[in-house]
Order: C-alpha cells, then structure tokens, then sequence
C-alpha cells in the first residue's frame, strides 16, 4: 500500500490534464497539518491535562496550551486563560498523521458517509470536525469518560478550491457523493 507522500508525487499526472500543469513543481503540496481542541469549558486543570495527554498521544508531538486574547466578563474568562490546545505537524509527522487518519481513524468513524466538500475553503485549505477522539487508535476503552472531539485542518499550496478538490481526490480523501435532483 502506498504512502500519502509517494501518492502526492504521483498526483501531478493526474492533476497535469485537468489543470494544464506542464512542470511537476506546479502540482498542489501539502504544507501542513493543524489539529487543534477546545478546552475553554473545561475549568479543572486535570481535564485540561487529560487533552493534552491523549492529544499528543494521537499526533506524537507535543502539544501548545493557547490562552485568550481577550477578557470576556460574560464567559468568566480572563485574558490568558488557557481556552484550547494545538498541535502543528509537517513533514514526515504529518504523512503519518494523515496516513492514520485516512487509513484508520474514517474507517472507525460511526455513520460515516464521506467528508463534505464544502469542508474546502476558497484558499485551498480542508478543515475537519471530528465529534470523538476515540476514533484514533492511541486511545484506549478505559478512557470513554472524558471524549472530546477536535477540528483538523490540512494546508495545501493549492490556488483554489477546484483545484485543491481534485488534489484531494488524488490523494484519496472519501467525499461525499453528491446527490444533483434534475428538474422537469
């Protein structure tokens, strides 16, 4: 089974019809990877340890508390409160994190029917919600209690969306079939 790495070489030739590519440097690339999650609700510092414990068990690399920018008197926040975690990957981290993503965790995804392809931005970019961690296979059973999802996002060099859609394709990201009602 090929890697995401050797499958992103080979995504010039079919990229290069569609796209009028003439030189493989022209192809899409990915650039990195951003997984982050939301821990502003959580107000025990165990929680907020239990996150960072298990994400950095799913990325395999150390995770970044991100504080508030801001006092919000309303939320009871105050400024540089710790409101999230994240990790960013590149290089070969980010091949394996994806090859694991795609290969392992969607598959143990319930009711899964695809990713949307509105998840693409107009700047070529793919952001994914993630309702449970426990998809990934770090976490253990024992763990159930505390479930916290997570939002992913893959930064490509692509220029746009049309073309960051089908650079996904090549990759081997499952979309969503889209369902076209024709009118009579």
């Amino acid at each position: 089974m090929k890697s995401i790495k050797e499958i992103e070489k080979e995504a010039f030739k079919e990229m290069k019809v569609a796209h009028g590519y003439t030189n493989p440097m022209e192809s899409s690339r990915l650039v990195k990877v951003v997984v982050s999650v939301g821990v502003g609700s959580f107000k025990d510092k165990k929680k907020i340890d239990i996150v960072t414990d298990r994400l950095a068990k799913i990325t395999g690399q150390k995770v970044s508390l991100r504080g508030a920018k801001k006092s919000i008197a309303s939320f009871k926040v105050r400024e540089g409160d710790p409101v999230g975690v994240q990790v960013t990957l590149r290089g070969q981290m980010m091949y394996g994190f994806i090859d694991k993503f795609l290969r392992v965790a969607l598959p143990r995804t319930k009711d899964f029917r695809g990713l949307n392809r509105d998840a693409i931005d107009q700047m070529g970019n793919l952001t994914i919600g993630i309702k449970e961690h426990t998809i990934f296979p770090e976490t253990m059973d024992e763990e159930l209690k505390d479930v916290f999802g997570m939002g992913i996002t893959i930064v490509t060099t692509a220029n746009d969306k049309d073309e960051a859609t089908s650079f996904f394709k090549a990759l081997g990201f499952p979309f969503a079939k889209v369902n076209k009602k024709t009118e009579v």
